[in-house]
C-alpha cells in the first residue's frame, strides 16, 4: 500500500508541476508586460515548492509511520473480506 501511494503522490507532482509550466507557457505568450510575467514565475515557482515539499513530507513521515497507518487499513480491510 505504501508504494501505490507513494507512487500516486509522486504523479500527483509530476502533474502539477506539468500543469504549471502549461499554464505558464500559455499565459507568457499572451502576456506583453515583463512585470506580469516575473510576478508570475515567481509566485508559480513558490507554489511548487511548497506542494512539493509538503508531498515529499508526507511520503516521509508515511515511511516512517508505515506500521501505524498502514497497519490500520489492512485490519480493517482483513475484518471487510471476512464479513462478507
Amino acid at each position: 500500500m505504501f508504494s501505490t501511494d507513494r507512487l500516486w503522490a509522486f504523479g500527483a507532482v509530476i502533474v502539477l508541476w506539468a500543469t504549471y509550466f502549461f499554464v505558464f507557457w500559455e499565459v507568457y505568450q499572451s502576456a506583453h508586460n515583463e512585470n506580469v510575467i516575473t510576478v508570475l514565475a515567481v509566485s508559480g515557482a513558490l507554489v511548487l515548492l511548497f506542494n512539493s515539499a509538503a508531498i515529499i513530507a508526507m511520503i516521509a513521515h508515511y515511511s516512517h509511520d508505515k506500521e501505524n497507518i498502514y497497519g490500520l487499513d489492512i485490519r480493517y480491510l482483513d475484518a471487510m473480506k471476512n464479513k462478507n
